[in-house]
């Protein structure tokens, strides 16, 4: 079952413009299945598979001789020299939607894109299921407590896999597969110890020290394989707002996960029902509001437009959303009661910028939408609506 996603329009938007598109984003997201979707008629070649990698490192010009009509070359960073005999092609030919490219190694695709077809490339980032895809094709989890431990993975829901075995296999297959590609790992066991340190993590301000030293290894380490996960699209840094207020503020980014169900997994939830009663369920709450409006800006080909606030003091607001005219704050709760406390960042951020342009939100794990006269309060439910305002 194709489940249709909001990307999907910003593809053929982009297909239209450009003459390559690059369809990025983490393994298994359903960048594959979209492209395959939207461009049903093209060719398609897989680059990890040996044969036709082989042909295409030797003979570049010969391989891609064999696609007058363009292509969908899928895990494109296998064979990066590809990317400049392409270059001579779509300037020969002068089509739109000649190529299309996926790839799921982030950093390396982009400098190779940047490099050789810079003006002629759109990037379109693809992450797993919104909940928005989900509910129109009613596929969405029940509960909030079943769409942290789900997570978003489209097998997940195409293949009817157990959440807790996929995301086992997935970690597995993650490590083995592109570990060795980015980085020079001796111990791939550090290495997934240092990637549930990080889970354990989520939602909190990144401390390199604190991760290399509690993962056995140097500062610098800790900071490359944190850049492994955010090229591999795993994880997400939030950076803090710049403005200032005349207050120390901190300049730290703050640690996302991109799907709560691997972070719930990497911290060893094995049942949806142990979620709720977890320490870090507010924080896996939180990484899944961020992750959804990242999935509303990405799929519709936006960048972020996103930050968060903290003062040396501890105060602080969850989501910034910098809409240019104005800054629209918005708090993360995962309680389903709302209580007078939940407005107290807000409060603080008003105090600051004196009143608000924008009206801010309150987004809560309760499933009663209210309308107050300071504030929009947002049951998770309806959080790709808010995300679609951004």
């Amino acid at each position: 079952m194709f489940i249709n996603r909001s990307a999907e329009n910003t593809l053929k938007k982009l297909l239209g413009q450009y003459p390559v598109v690059a369809v990025t984003g983490p393994r298994q997201s359903g960048k594959t299945t979209l492209v395959r979707h939207v461009c049903c008629d093209k060719a398609y070649v897989l680059l990890e598979d040996l044969d036709a990698r082989e042909f295409a490192q030797t003979d570049p010009r010969g391989f891609l001789a064999q696609f007058p009509d363009g292509a969908i070359l899928d895990e494109v960073q296998r064979c990066p020299q590809l990317l400049s005999y392409l270059q001579g092609i779509v300037d020969r030919e002068q089509r739109v939607g000649h190529f299309i490219l996926t790839g799921s190694q982030q950093f390396s695709l982009r400098s190779g894109l940047s490099q050789t077809l810079a003006g002629r490339v759109a990037l379109l980032p693809l992450l797993p299921f919104s909940l928005q895809a989900l509910a129109a094709a009613g596929k969405a989890p029940e509960s909030l407590v079943d769409m942290l431990w789900m997570g978003a993975y489209p097998p997940i829901y195409d293949r009817g896999y157990e959440p807790s075995t996929w995301y086992a296999n997935y970690v597995r297959t993650y490590i083995e597969r592109d570990v060795r590609d980015l980085i020079n790992v001796r111990d791939l066991s550090t290495f997934q110890r240092f990637v549930r340190l990080c889970a354990g993590r989520n939602g909190q301000l990144v401390n390199l020290s604190s991760l290399a030293a509690d993962c056995g290894i140097t500062h610098n380490t800790a900071k490359s394989w944190l850049g492994v996960l955010e090229a591999s699209y795993l994880i997400y840094l939030l950076q803090p707002y710049h403005r200032n207020f005349n207050k120390r503020l901190v300049k730290t980014p703050k640690l996302y996960f991109l799907d709560a169900g691997l972070a719930a997994w990497l911290l060893g939830v094995q049942r949806p029902e142990h979620l709720q009663v977890h320490p870090l369920f507010g924080a896996l709450f939180e990484s899944w509001v961020v992750s959804e409006c990242l999935k509303a800006r990405w799929h519709s080909g936006k960048e972020p437009n996103f930050y968060f606030w903290r003062d040396r003091s501890g105060h602080e607001v969850d989501l910034l959303v910098d809409q240019g005219v104005c800054v629209l704050p918005v708090e993360i709760k995962s309680g389903q009661t709302i209580g007078a406390d939940f407005f107290r960042p807000l409060k603080r951020w008003q105090d600051l910028v004196g009143d608000f342009a924008a009206s801010p939100a309150l987004v809560y794990g309760g499933d009663v939408r209210q309308q107050r006269s300071h504030c929009d309060i947002v049951p998770w439910r309806t959080v790709p609506e808010l995300a679609s305002r951004f």
